[in-house]
């Protein structure tokens, strides 16, 4: 018996699918484009530097709080009013972000922005399997992986961009016209299902409250952790003590009610559990790349945000050329070894970064940069079938979210990974290198005389001081990168050591996830 025709996507609802795509780029951009522009909001908020760092991380955990909730959320309301109401109050609260006069009311905005955002991004990945027929999943992959992915890159630098030639207010300010057009676009053109008005019978408080504990504290704790030295401050150990008991009464109250909030079972799919796992590794490698690069950028090469964003963009420039690619190759080849494939060169792209020297720039970044920025659409298209392509309809809304805040986590988890890592591995090596510079060496000696003699000019007798200051600086600076190379390769092994799971996964099919069978 031949297969039904499948149903002809309308202009207007390829409108309305790419407004929403707008709207996903944009929650996800505002994750990072504030990070570079941390000091000007500092100062025009009157807040010291790790009061600051607030702005940032209070978005994080309202945003992670959202996600898995907004599956049970768009069944409630239905797709077009969930993204119609986010995309408008995103734009209120962005508004009020760039009005804001104390650190209170920002942290307030930004906690609001973030969990209202939040509901943005899930939606677009289960409306892009509700709404297009398999044959055209791979292209609309591509479109949604290379947004999902190009947003992080670029965060940082646009941020720097707009602050240095207008002012921090415009890193709100710009949400505003683009979140309420987006808002009516969505409400005019998109209507792709019915709200189911029976849930709010359901409405589980306690469960959400336990949620908002869970995932809350576990991001403070991830954000946290690795400036206070863990569970020795006081306030990251009694949080991840919330964060547990949370965690434990979430879980039991969501496998154990008849309609749960958030619907872990689609866990007991293997396919599903396996491309959610992937999704924490392609987080931990996709922030974790876009914290640590411009991170060696700024501390070590010393590169404004300009000159960081010049390096960075090489990658989204080859995601842009590598996307039609990846979109035909989804359309030809087993999903598993083009999953299996973009591992493989992720992992090569992070190991060729691990040859950081202290004299790295552009063009020692380009073709590591290149390769990442390729490889990243070899994984997130495969990796949404993958995970998505499998499941029935009816468990898509509340798995995208899952499937997207296992990504997140991983961010979290990554950066949390690699600030520790950069302490501890900084530290070792600062000492082993400490005890090779030394008087007995001659190196040492003739570095140090040639530093004193340039020095003595300006410093006179303070020159030998200067001298050994400049010594320790250098010895610093090599800890620094070394300790970055350590990242980096510990980064490319999860990457490979990732692969042998593909061998796990059933080949999904191109008609999963979002048509009926």
């Amino acid at each position: 018996m031949s297969a039904p025709p499948e149903r002809r996507i309308t202009g207007r609802e390829w409108a309305g699918f790419m407004a929403m795509v707008v709207g996903m780029f944009m929650a996800i951009l505002d994750i990072q484009i504030v990070s570079a522009s941390l000091s000007e909001i500092q100062a025009g908020l009157a807040a010291s530097p790790d009061e600051a760092s607030w702005v940032q991380t209070s978005y994080l955990i309202a945003e992670i709080v959202m996600i898995p909730l907004s599956g049970w959320l768009s069944r409630l309301l239905s797709t077009r009013v969930l993204f119609s109401l986010s995309a408008a109050g995103f734009a209120l609260f962005s508004a009020l972000c760039a009005t804001a006069d104390s650190l209170p009311a920002m942290i307030a905005f930004r906690a609001a922005q973030g969990f209202i955002g939040g509901a943005m991004i899930p939606t677009v990945f289960a409306t892009s399997f509700l709404l297009f027929p398999g044959s055209r999943r791979a292209q609309v992959s591509v479109l949604i992986g290379m947004t999902a992915t190009l947003a992080p890159t670029i965060g940082p630098t646009f941020g720097g961009w707009l602050t240095q030639q207008l002012s921090w207010h415009w890193l709100f300010l710009i949400n505003v016209p683009i979140g309420l057009a987006i808002a009516g676009l969505v409400w005019r053109l998109l209507d792709i299902d019915r709200p189911d008005w029976s849930l709010r019978r359901n409405f589980d408080a306690f469960g959400l409250l336990m949620l908002a504990g869970f995932l809350g504290s576990l991001e403070y704790v991830l954000e946290e952790g690795p400036r206070w030295e863990w569970l020795d401050d006081a306030t990251v150990r009694n949080l991840a003590l919330v964060s547990f008991i949370c965690g434990v009464l979430f879980f039991h109250r969501m496998l154990t009610r008849r309609d749960p909030m958030v619907e872990l079972r689609a866990f007991t799919n293997p396919n599903f559990a396996i491309g959610s796992l992937f999704s924490f590794v392609l987080g931990v490698g996709l922030y974790g790349s876009v914290y640590l690069v411009p991170l060696y950028l700024s501390q070590v090469r010393g590169f404004d945000s300009m000159q960081i964003g010049e390096t960075m963009f090489v990658t989204g420039v080859f995601m842009f050329l590598f996307a039609p690619l990846a979109g035909r190759l989804a359309r030809v080849l087993d999903m598993r070894v083009m999953l299996a494939l973009g591992l493989a060169m992720f992992g090569v792209a992070i190991w060729q970064t691990a040859q950081l020297t202290t004299e790295w720039g552009f063009w020692q970044f380009f073709w590591p940069q290149a390769l990442r920025g390729a490889s990243m659409m070899f994984v997130i298209v495969p990796v949404n079938q993958v995970a998505l392509g499998t499941l029935p309809p009816a468990m898509l809304k509340n798995a995208s979210g899952l499937y997207n805040l296992m990504r997140n986590l991983g961010g979290a988890g990554g950066l949390a990974m690699i600030n520790t890592l950069i302490t501890d591995r900084g530290f070792l090596h600062r000492a082993r290198l400490a005890d090779q510079v030394t008087w007995a060496r001659a190196g040492v000696t003739r570095t140090l005389d040639g530093i004193t003699a340039a020095l003595t000019p300006k410093l006179g007798a303070m020159a030998d001081l200067a001298a050994l200051s400049r010594i320790a600086g250098m010895v610093r600076q090599q800890a620094l990168v070394l300790a970055y190379n350590d990242v980096l390769l510990v980064m490319a092994g999860l990457f490979i050591a990732a692969i042998p799971l593909t061998l796990l996964l059933a080949r999904p099919r191109m008609a999963g996830g979002g048509e009926a069978h």
